[in-house]
């Protein structure tokens, strides 16, 4: 199989496999409490951006800088979908296809939003890349979650859109449609992509254009979602999106050296039925993991308008801010809202890492190197034993 798999791919999988073993080191925690002295051994993390087990720390990092930057607005959720007849060609060509697939949908949505017969405002928005169908099967798509509203084009006001609706979702679809399409003729102009296997003949210009023209008739997929509750939800959405993997190891059931089955959604249902398991040999479910491997140094978060990455962001996001306010005064805060804050001041500070005996903080006493053993063992967990006499 190695012969099949590009180096970034064989970094990933030997990435993965060695995640909180002995093959990466780890440390020795012990409990604080001389009392209770429970003493753990951890194993260190991969930090591998594809790997499952490591992006939760990851994503609460990049959720709390996320939440200084959160606008008491409105946020809509906006999906951009490649056809299948594009992704088809994105996976022999990702880094430039899915970096296109970024400037397309951005574009359009600034566009849109900055048309005066529109909103006529500057907007700003966060995109993340997803790759996978819920089947692992390749379905590149961007999410974006956009505030509902923007500065207007003279920087004098802040505009608000309907509170159940951001931008026509028509022309959205045609502007993407258009824009994506005129990218990949000019990238193909300038010989940026490569073209494999059944797909060899498209190198000429010719036959690139024919095998495009369809797809200016072809339904592409661009779904606006209705607005969220507020911007706790908002962050929450984006902590199960920004740093999700193929698939999670709660979606595996079963795995053994006949298959791996997981659990799926087939969009194509309604209801509790959607839910479904799909057993593939184990080669298969590696490649089917192995096809949402991203280039190096690819980004897959990106921020666009009024949040794009500078040295004025801050000052743009305290204008905004202020031109909120002075559209809509703030109002007091909800009387449960004070007190959830009152009780979570007169909280006590929780561990970060609590011990699970006692719950007092775990010190670390000890770290290893990758291959070694540690000098202190683990405390033995007593098992309770049940005798039932019925």
């Amino acid at each position: 199989m190695q012969g099949h798999l590009s180096q970034a791919q064989l970094k990933v999988m030997s990435a993965i496999e060695g995640c909180r073993t002995a093959a990466l080191g780890g440390y020795v925690a012990r409990c604080s409490n001389p009392a209770c002295g429970h003493t753990t051994i951890a194993y260190c993390s991969c930090g591998n951006r594809h790997c499952p087990k490591c992006q939760g720390s990851q994503a609460r990092e990049w959720l709390e800088a996320r939440r200084a930057e959160l606008l008491d607005v409105p946020y809509f959720h906006v999906v951009f979908t490649l056809p299948p007849r594009i992704a088809a060609i994105a996976y022999q060509n990702k880094a430039v296809i899915y970096d296109l697939m970024f400037k397309a949908s951005a574009e359009t949505l600034l566009t849109i939003a900055a048309d005066p017969k529109r909103l006529g405002v500057k907007i700003g928005f966060t995109s993340v890349l997803h790759t996978w169908g819920s089947a692992m099967t390749h379905h590149p798509h961007v999410h974006m979650i956009v505030p509902g509203g923007g500065i207007s084009n003279d920087g004098t006001c802040w505009i608000s859109t309907s509170e159940d609706f951001l931008l026509p979702v028509p022309v959205l679809t045609r502007i993407f449609r258009g824009k994506m399409l005129a990218m990949l003729k000019a990238a193909h102009a300038d010989a940026r992509l490569q073209f494999f296997g059944p797909h060899s003949d498209l190198a000429d210009k010719a036959a690139f254009k024919a095998w495009l023209e369809p797809l200016y008739d072809t339904n592409w997929h661009v779904y606006a979602k209705r607005p969220f509750a507020g911007p706790e939800q908002v962050l929450a959405y984006l902590a199960r999106y920004t740093h999700r993997v193929a698939i999670s190891n709660k979606r595996l059931v079963s795995i053994d050296e006949k298959g791996v089955t997981f659990t799926f959604k087939d969009y194509r249902i309604e209801g509790p039925e959607r839910y479904k398991t799909m057993t593939v040999a184990p080669g298969e479910f590696i490649r089917r993991f192995m096809l949402h491997v991203l280039p190096k140094g690819f980004h897959r978060i990106r921020h666009y308008g009024l949040l794009a990455t500078s040295r004025t962001k801050a000052a743009t996001i305290e204008r905004a801010r202020e031109l909120i306010r002075q559209a809509a005064p703030m109002k007091p805060p909800a009387k449960q809202e004070a007190l959830a804050d009152e009780a979570t001041a007169a909280a006590p500070d929780k561990p970060e890492h609590p011990c699970p005996c006692c719950g007092a903080a775990m010190i670390i006493i000890e770290t290893f190197e990758a291959g070694r053993t540690p000098h202190h063992r683990p405390s033995v967990v007593p098992i309770a034993i049940r005798i039932d006499t019925s």
